[in-house]
């Protein structure tokens, strides 16, 4: 029996005064509404309603229990609608996870215009690099990844985007302009370490023919396993290096990067937005994601004109 259920059933016997109320007002067949009742009362050993064809009463062991059985349901009721709040009102916490360089570039410049739309949803922001970041903790995990991807984890993807090659004007002066890939070689390059990455070679891609490869035999000048440090030392004229185009769009726009080797390019980046679960996803969470997705795509569309006026 689901006492719960017969619970509700009685107590809306009781407020309709009759069986055949009750099923209309519960979209129920009268029949089981009546039995839903008499399993409760041989559950309790006891009768709660005196049946007449005239009218339904209750007796005083039913009166008890409907004073104790409404006051049940209206917690019940209470703690749903708290806990349903949280899937639907656009406030509380909201529990991020991202790997710095999507921290920096994707996450903390969208905040501001975030939390000016939505004041009451809180944002924690943790930042690290995890080989395998817990999903499950989580309301929201960002993913850098290049073409692959796990197919297993449930996620959005943000946005797509293209890994160009950059330096600054200063060292272009000095050095001159690379005029075709292999002239790399000739130039001081600078190269993010990652595992299962030649840190001595650079494949490179043309969009005239996407699916041939070329590798270029580099020695790079600096190798280092943090995005930033190596963004600096290009703006700083150290070398020529290779970085997604949506992150060096501002500095194309403003002169400070210069793209060389266009339209080559060193990778396919995508970053995606991995959730627990897709079931009871809180409104929070939704409102976030349409959100990154809109404003990324919005600078994505920065980017490919930076790069086409660079």
């Amino acid at each position: 029996m689901d006492r719960l259920l017969s619970m509700r059933v009685f107590e809306r016997v009781v407020n309709e005064g009759g069986f055949a109320a009750a099923a209309r007002a519960l979209d129920m067949s009268a029949p089981v509404v009546t039995r839903l009742v008499a399993d409760l009362e041989d559950h309790l050993g006891t009768r709660l309603l005196q049946r007449s064809t005239r009218r339904l009463s209750l007796t005083e062991a039913g009166q008890q229990y409907l004073d104790r059985v409404r006051s049940i349901l209206q917690d019940i009721d209470e703690a749903d609608a708290v806990v349903s709040a949280q899937t639907t009102e656009l406030a509380g916490l909201l529990r991020l996870h991202a790997p710095p360089v999507l921290a920096t570039y994707v996450v903390a410049p969208l905040l501001a215009e975030f939390r000016r739309r939505y004041p009451k949803i809180l944002i924690e922001l943790e930042v690290e690099t995890l080989r395998e970041p817990p999903i499950e903790d989580f309301d929201i995990t960002l993913l850098g990844t290049d073409e692959s991807f796990n197919g297993d984890v449930i996620a959005r993807k943000v946005l797509e985007s293209e890994a160009i090659l950059v330096a600054s004007p200063e060292y272009l002066r000095q050095r001159g302009a690379p005029q075709q890939p292999q002239d790399l070689m000739q130039h001081d390059c600078l190269r993010l370490k990652m595992p299962h990455m030649r840190p001595r070679m650079w494949q490179m891609w043309c969009p005239d023919n996407p699916t041939q490869p070329i590798e270029i035999d580099i020695q790079p000048v600096l190798l280092v396993n943090h995005t930033d440090s190596l963004l600096r030392a290009a703006l700083d004229g150290a070398g020529i290096t290779s970085v997604a185009m949506d992150m060096v769009a501002p500095y194309l726009t403003r002169g400070e990067l210069v793209r060389v080797l266009a339209p080559w390019i060193t990778g396919r980046l995508s970053m995606y937005a991995a959730v627990p679960t897709r079931k009871f996803m809180p409104q929070r969470t939704r409102v976030f994601l349409d959100f990154l997705i809109e404003e990324t795509r919005l600078q994505t569309a920065k980017a490919l004109q930076a790069c086409a006026t660079c």
